[in-house]
């Protein structure tokens, strides 16, 4: 019983369930074909980051995908922050959550197996932020790798779309970490542009303006808006727009977003240092020291502390 106790909890199709007790069948939609979507944000001292703003990007996908699930928004931000206060005493001190919410079609039936339900399923889920697996970013910056696989571009299926089927990316990745397993994959689009990665965003300084790749070839990051509106209230000029290989090269600095890592340094693209490999540049240090004041929480010291 104690063992049960320690468990992470999730909701399942309006259950609250320890984690292991979550059962998808085989004939899901999502396992089958990766009809679904989900959204992640993390919490900051055990406290949950935008989460209005997630589950927002989170319907927006359910539209696109003409998924119907049966909670409106409102009940799907509070079953998010019940799922949270019912592990909030796994969280040890100084560590925080990734929390999720995942949506599948639902069973594809063939019509003789009896399932109660066939209609969509709804997972909540957390799960520790891995602040040791990725502490040296901080320390050292990222590490990019453009591969050859291209992101799936807009006419085929739209980026904005935060979807289960993931394998665009996963092929990506896996081609980056072959060459170096530290390594973070930045996909380029269509017409050869900068796009992003998997989970990620990327944004370049040059000339003390903010640049980033424009919305259409990439999913809008909760963090990537964050880092907008923070260098619009420092009075950084930020702009949307394509950018190149020429463009990284040539960069005074450039970061990526994320909802775990929110933001960090990028110290060399295709092995070649961005502004000397110095991590993170002085408008990437600004943009990020008003992160951790507005989260209230020093978030490189939050992956450091895993170094000492």
């Amino acid at each position: 019983m104690a063992e049960r106790a320690n468990q992470r909890i999730a909701y399942h199709n309006g259950r609250y369930v320890p984690e292991m007790d979550v059962r998808v069948p085989f004939r899901d939609r999502s396992f089958l074909y990766g009809d679904g979507c989900f959204d992640m944000t993390r919490t900051f001292n055990g406290t949950l980051f935008k989460v209005k703003e997630h589950v927002d990007r989170l319907y927006r996908s359910l539209a696109y995908l003409r998924i119907d699930i049966d909670l409106t928004p409102a009940q799907m931000t509070e079953v998010t922050h019940e799922v949270t206060r019912r592990n909030s005493h796994l969280l040890r001190p100084g560590d925080d959550f990734w929390v999720g919410q995942r949506i599948s079609r639902g069973v594809s039936a063939v019509g003789d197996e009896g399932w109660e339900d066939t209609g969509p399923a709804v997972i909540v889920e957390c799960r520790p932020l891995p602040f040791k697996e990725r502490a040296k970013h901080y320390r050292d910056g990222i590490k990019v790798i453009v591969p050859s696989a291209r992101r799936t571009p807009p006419y085929a299926l739209s980026p904005r779309t935060k979807t289960h089927n993931y394998l665009n990316m996963v092929m990506a990745n896996l081609e980056v970490h072959a060459q170096d397993p530290e390594a973070w994959a930045v996909l380029l689009d269509e017409n050869g542009n900068l796009c992003e990665g998997m989970g990620s965003n990327v944004f370049i300084v040059k000339d003390g303006r903010l640049l980033t790749p424009r919305e259409r070839y990439v999913l809008a990051g909760v963090s990537r808006q964050t880092a907008m509106d923070l260098a619009s209230k420092l009075g950084i000029p930020v702009e949307e727009r394509d950018l190149d290989l020429y463009d990284a090269a040539t960069a005074d600095e450039m970061f990526l977003t994320s909802t775990s890592l929110c933001l960090c340094g990028v110290a060399s693209v295709n092995g070649g240092k961005v502004a000397g490999g110095q991590v993170p540049g002085p408008i990437t240090k600004r943009l990020l020291d008003a992160y951790s004041e507005l989260v209230g929480c020093d978030i490189p010291g939050q992956y450091l502390r895993y170094l000492e």
